[in-house]
């Protein structure tokens, strides 16, 4: 509704993640060599945390459009058990077709298309975003599946992303084995100060909007109420362009913010890090 208003070719602090809008602060720029790092190298096991709203769902969708012709991936989004078993998600994932009956069968159908992919010269990647959701059971059930992999070849490559409670899982004794075959890890801290001012102007150049928008004072402003996690900044930001927009003022001022702060605690819902 204010795109117009301040000369936006889209809404600049959406709540969707979109690779576009990715800003390498030294804590992503970081993260994206991890992941980077763990995908050329083949290591079987890469797992990359981070609190809500850190940006990892964003850096995985970028990370996978940089994968060339030689890679297959598959995405798994959501990891509840009511969804199904593991290999249903993967089967899924992956645009298999199949009418197994059972997870014998379904167990054969991937690895028939794994050693297909193979012979084709091609890796399989398995992304699981949310993998903390997942149960003690079904990370087992994941770390067999590696199994697959023979002598020195890496039929299939798994990349983790998770909130911390991720980590605490893998720790669990009855998971010493899946923890053996992490290669690779990266825990995504929020954004400093001075990252949350460079991250604000970032999302406000990609729509071609002046960063005069939100100068230093305000963009200070929403680091303390946000803590410095991008969906945070994303959240009070966008309301705070609605409120400026309502008020037909060209910039954002501290004002707006503190209306959005103090809209969200007298609210009925009011995010953790905001109470």
């Amino acid at each position: 509704m204010y795109n117009k208003f301040f000369g936006f070719t889209k809404k600049p602090f959406s709540l969707i993640p979109d690779p576009e809008f990715l800003f390498f602060s030294p804590k992503h720029k970081k993260a994206w060599s991890v992941l980077q790092y763990g995908l050329v190298s083949q290591a079987g096991f890469t797992v990359i945390t981070g609190e809500i709203g850190a940006g990892k769902t964003t850096l995985i969708r970028k990370a996978l459009l940089t994968i060339g012709d030689e890679c297959v991936v598959g995405l798994i989004t959501n990891t509840h058990s009511a969804f199904g078993d593991l290999l249903t998600w993967v089967l899924n994932a992956f645009n298999i077709s199949n009418t197994a009956q059972d997870k014998v069968e379904r167990y054969q159908v991937f690895v028939d298309f794994l050693n297909k992919q193979h012979q084709n010269n091609k890796r399989a990647i398995l992304v699981v975003d949310e993998a903390q959701n997942m149960d003690l059971q079904a990370l087992e059930e994941l770390r067999l599946l590696s199994n697959i992999n023979v002598s020195q070849d890496m039929l299939l490559q798994l990349v983790l992303v998770g909130q911390p409670e991720l980590i605490d899982k893998l720790n669990s004794p009855e998971l010493v084995q899946f923890a053996q075959r992490v290669s690779i890890e990266y825990h995504l801290e929020p954004l400093s100060e001075t990252e949350t001012i460079a991250y604000i102007h970032h999302r406000l150049k990609v729509v071609g909007g002046d960063e005069s928008i939100f100068d230093d004072v305000v963009c200070i402003a929403v680091y303390h109420f946000s803590r410095g996690v991008p969906r945070l900044i994303n959240n009070i930001c966008d309301l705070a362009l609605v409120y400026a927009f309502g008020e037909e003022e060209k910039v954002v001022t501290l004002a707006n913010v503190m209306e959005v702060i103090n809209e969200r605690k007298t609210g009925r819902i009011v995010a953790a890090n905001n109470k």
